[in-house]
């Protein structure tokens, strides 16, 4: 029997292997797997080689390219992207879409004589990001939430970190950063100590699976705001530059981009105007 399918055990994966997986990853998702990344591909990939009865990474690298429904690299965008997030994240972010973002999105549409107000979120993950945009939407406009078409596109590759998004449970750890005002109106403790999120906020997120590699964006109406936040991280600078460049192409003049604090934009590469840290806009 090879070493490879014993259970319990590490299986090996070798150079080629790897770099044939890790090639696919970054073709298909534009996240770079440097070296020290092995050991993490082989953790998440091994229980599905095992599922497959597969003895080598070759037979699970030939199976994801022979495949023509998509299932399975959905499954290894499920396994390779990390979903590691919490309730209003890099919270500076939330305070500027509240007093600067959302006034001049308002006055824009008055001005406009439209009331469509256009934010992705283009890399939910679990949920988390998404639930705290529609909470701060609703503490702005108040009562006046329901005289405006608001809600919110939340999309990710990841089906896993989708329906989890849907399902809206959360464990304690994620929650730290919701005030109990806002955790009491739109949580519920269930008994196994994980909150579960209010349907009011959920029916005001639209889920999509969506790549950000898809060389097109297609949406029909330009976006107002668009948060990228903490996935560019993965990505290399050709691949982080085409992307808030096809952005920047669907957004209206004066649209504001957010990104991770851990990231950054070469401003010799993009039309986007540094604003701030992780914040930037385009040209009115």
């Amino acid at each position: 029997m090879s070493d490879h399918v014993l259970s319990g055990e590490i299986m090996n994966i070798t150079e080629a292997e790897f770099h044939s997986i890790r090639d696919l990853v970054y073709q298909r998702f534009g996240i770079t797997l440097s070296d020290q990344k092995k050991s993490l591909v082989v953790g998440r990939l091994q229980k599905i080689l095992r599922q497959h009865n597969f003895s080598t990474f070759k037979q699970y690298y030939d199976m994801l390219i022979a495949d023509k429904t998509d299932a399975a690299i959905t499954e290894l965008a499920n396994q390779i992207t990390t979903n590691h997030t919490f309730f209003f994240r890099e919270s500076d972010h939330f305070d500027f879409f509240k007093n600067t973002i959302l006034p001049w999105m308002v006055k824009m549409h008055t001005d406009q004589h439209n009331k469509d107000l256009r934010i992705w979120c283009a890399a939910a993950s679990s949920g988390e990001e998404p639930y705290t945009l529609i909470m701060t939407l609703f503490d702005f406009f108040g009562n006046d939430y329901k005289n405006w078409d608001c809600g919110l596109l939340a999309t990710d590759v990841s089906e896993k970190a989708l329906l989890a998004a849907k399902k809206g449970l959360f464990d304690p750890s994620r929650m730290q950063g919701v005030p109990p005002v806002l955790l009491n109106k739109y949580f519920k403790k269930m008994p196994d100590g994980q909150f579960q999120v209010s349907d009011v906020l959920k029916k005001e997120v639209t889920y999509r699976r969506f790549n950000l590699m898809n060389k097109s964006l297609p949406f029909k109406k330009p976006f107002d705001c668009i948060w990228c936040r903490n996935v560019m991280i993965y990505f290399d600078g050709p691949t982080k530059h085409e992307l808030v460049n096809r952005m920047y192409d669907k957004c209206v003049n004066g649209a504001y981009l957010l990104i991770g604090h851990s990231e950054t934009l070469s401003r010799d590469l993009t039309k986007w105007k540094y604003i701030q840290p992780a914040v930037y806009r385009k040209e009115e």
